[in-house]
């Protein structure tokens, strides 16, 4: 077989691989070897090139942002700032039609601009939002829906783990593109709102719920449930933004800082500590795999010519770029129905960045487009995570797994169009890049 072939092999085979459910850098690692293998005909390059692939991603520099970001959001969890966050949005939105919807967004809002986790604002808010919803009469489905909806936001508004991901497998700025991610994101949670606003006004049955706030805070309840949070921002994104920190200085400081802010609070114990330093430790590990098995994945796709060949299959077809983004988000909207948004980025990017540096697009906006476009698939079945993790934690048996999934339709349909505002206005990735 050609290099082109084995190298269109592989591809197929790391999807199917993935969606039977095989450890996703295990799929990539095991088929890039044997790929490169084969291509080549020497097992000892294949060996050499893996090893370079993992003394590459150890020794980055710029990897030592994953545990740092990663302990700062797991303390912020831990210490119940998104609680604390959400009722004081709930006393903004609480009394209008669908509030407690809007309340659910602008938390996540905040809360992924401190954790940079989907996952973990969607088991928060399902604990604290979902109940409150239910209880005032909103439509169960709703109610899970705008959970899962405006968790996502947790993977596009940084410090975000999928933005790091990229950076890596892209060779781009983690500063830049966290900046970058600060008006898409901020975009995607008022677009949600004013969707929330437009369903409860044309579509009451299918929020439901009455208007009702919670009992009123004083000023300094609710100074002493925001600062903590906003510091955090603040200190982190300012600072970058600014120019005193570099990421990974970001990253050293944040977590120092919620640690702090943890046990001043007296929300720390010795044991929530060691739980942090654990999870911390798997988070990064598993994070660490991805990117080794990303890189021989890369260096792969190079030996079997796959880009290049997709390149000329392009030209050939004259396809400008309006099609070729066309055909990228389709395919991303494909492959969300099947793998995770990680699995989506180290896929894909590695075979289409070599046709997007030529078009003289901004690699910084094509990761945006990139990670909101895989985002979608948390909400699309059947391997929607963030609708599983809603489902998983909740223990309400009256709402099934496909309550979920469409309660969160809406909401992939209002990312959808986000997407394509960006795509069209690159600006709104760029604009605040030095």
């Amino acid at each position: 077989m050609s290099p082109f072939e084995i190298g269109t092999i592989s591809l197929l085979l790391i999807v199917g691989l993935i969606y039977l459910g095989l450890y996703v850098p295990i799929a990539l690692g095991i088929v890039s070897f044997v790929g490169i293998w084969l291509i080549r005909d020497n097992a000892t390059l294949a060996m050499n090139l893996l090893k370079i692939a993992i003394s590459d991603s150890v020794t980055e520099y710029t990897f030592a942002t994953i545990p740092l970001f990663t302990f700062m959001g797991l303390v912020v969890s831990r210490a119940g700032l998104g609680t604390d966050v959400y009722s004081v949005m709930n006393q903004l939105f609480g009394r209008m039609q669908g509030g407690i919807g809007m309340a659910t967004v602008g938390a996540n809002a905040m809360f992924a601009a401190v954790t940079g986790s989907s996952i973990a604002s969607a088991s928060v808010f399902t604990r604290v939002s979902v109940p409150e919803m239910l209880r005032l009469d909103y439509n169960p489905r709703f109610a899970v829906g705008v959970v899962a909806g405006s968790s996502v936001l947790g993977m596009i508004i940084p410090p975000s783990a999928m933005l790091i991901i990229y950076s890596f497998v892209a060779e781009q700025s983690v500063g830049h593109m966290f900046i970058a991610g600060i008006v898409p994101g901020l975009l995607l949670a008022a677009a949600f709102v004013l969707a929330i606003a437009v369903m409860a006004r044309l579509t009451p049955g299918f929020v439901g719920g009455s208007a009702a706030g919670e009992d009123s805070m004083t000023w300094s309840e609710t100074a002493r449930k925001t600062l903590p949070v906003l510091f955090l921002i603040l200190l982190v994104l300012g600072g970058i933004y600014a120019g005193f920190f570099t990421p990974v200085e970001a990253g050293a400081v944040g977590a120092a800082a919620s640690l702090l802010l943890a046990v001043l609070a007296r929300r720390m114990s010795l044991r929530d500590f060691w739980r942090t330093l654990i999870e911390t430790g798997h988070i990064t590990a598993n994070i660490l795999f991805l990117i080794t098995a990303a890189s021989m994945y890369s260096r792969m796709l190079g030996f079997a010519g796959l880009p290049n060949e997709l390149g000329a299959l392009l030209e050939a077809s004259q396809l400008d770029y309006f099609w070729v983004m066309a055909a990228y988000v389709v395919l991303m909207l494909f492959l969300g129905t099947l793998l995770d948004t990680a699995s989506i980025i180290l896929i894909v990017v590695p075979l289409f960045l070599p046709l997007v540096e030529p078009m003289g697009m901004s690699l910084i906006w094509f990761g945006i487009v990139t990670v909101i476009g895989a985002e979608i698939g948390l909400l699309t079945p059947p391997l929607g995570l963030s609708c599983f993790t809603i489902k998983a934690t909740l223990s309400d048996q009256r709402i099934a797994l496909k309550d979920v999934f469409i309660g969160a339709l809406p909401f992939a349909a209002v990312m959808l169009v986000v997407l394509i505002l960006i795509i069209r206005f690159p600006v709104l990735s760029t604009g605040l890049l030095p």
